[in-house]
């Protein structure tokens, strides 16, 4: 059933939003120039990795990202328009709408095995950790909370997270980190004892 929800409800936005999508293609590609489309790779369920699609936010060049992200890309990541082209991941199945978001290829070997489990799941475009503060959470709290929505996860409680990423979307908050201009990189969870990740650690 998540999965014809996905499908039918992903398809019908990709065509109704189609002219929005259009505004913000030509938008990136007269403020940006190309590509318009920003591609990587990115873990999906059991790790298996496939291209995730979003529209470029950045400058291409050095620099930091803070330094990169430009003033329409602030209003993309603000507004969550810069994620709308994952429906068609949607669509080709690498995503759900709700999930745990997929991260970086190079954090899956510092995940404690309890953090690991949130790959237990199809990655979503929205999740528990983003209607439950976003980027303002640790990165501990995050995993955490992606990890209670596999052990909880049901159409109910998809669609209550659906029903929260809208007001989370408008009210616009946590979208970066406090004092950062994105999420600061997940360094892992320190190991303490005979090897057991401690949970809570910066």
């Amino acid at each position: 059933m998540k999965r014809i929800f996905d499908v039918a409800a992903a398809t019908l936005l990709l065509v109704v939003l189609s002219p929005l999508l259009a505004v913000v293609a030509l938008l990136v590609r007269v403020r940006l120039g190309s590509p318009v489309f920003f591609r990587q790779p990115r873990p999906g369920r059991d790790g298996r990795v496939f291209t995730l699609v979003k529209f470029r936010t950045m400058r291409e060049g050095a620099g930091t990202d803070a330094e990169r992200l430009t003033k329409l890309g602030r209003f993309l990541r603000r507004t969550s328009l810069d994620e709308l082209p994952e429906l068609a991941n949607v669509v080709r199945g690498d995503l759900s709408l709700v999930g745990p978001r997929p991260l970086l290829v190079e954090y899956l070997p510092l995940y404690s095995p309890e953090q690991a489990r949130r790959h237990e799941v199809r990655p979503g475009v929205t999740g528990w950790a983003q209607v439950s503060g976003r980027n303002a959470l640790t990165w501990d709290e995050k995993l955490a909370l992606d990890v209670w929505y596999v052990d909880h996860r049901s159409f109910r409680l998809d669609l209550r997270i659906l029903a929260r990423t809208v007001g989370a979307v408008f009210g616009g908050k946590g979208v970066a980190a406090p004092g950062a201009a994105t999420m600061e990189p997940f360094r892992g969870t320190p190991v303490v004892g005979d090897g057991v990740r401690a949970q809570g650690d910066p």
